[in-house]
């Protein structure tokens, strides 16, 4: 999956990026009070696409 459209579909869920680390951003769901960190690779692993919108978008509803 490509890193930006997890990350618009991230943020279409109201995912927040709360800041800049190494290799990664960290980014924030309010709604949960949970934070992932997303690499920042133009490709992401589909599996780790998957597991990272399950912690942040699933838990919301």
């Amino acid at each position: 999956m490509k890193r930006r459209d997890l990350v618009a579909e991230i943020e279409r869920a109201g995912c927040v990026l709360l800041r800049h680390s190494g290799r990664h951003d960290i980014y924030h769901n309010p709604k949960t009070g949970r934070s992932e960190p997303i690499p920042r690779h133009r490709e992401i692993n589909e599996l780790l696409a998957k597991k990272i919108l399950k912690s942040l978008v699933q838990q919301a509803t």
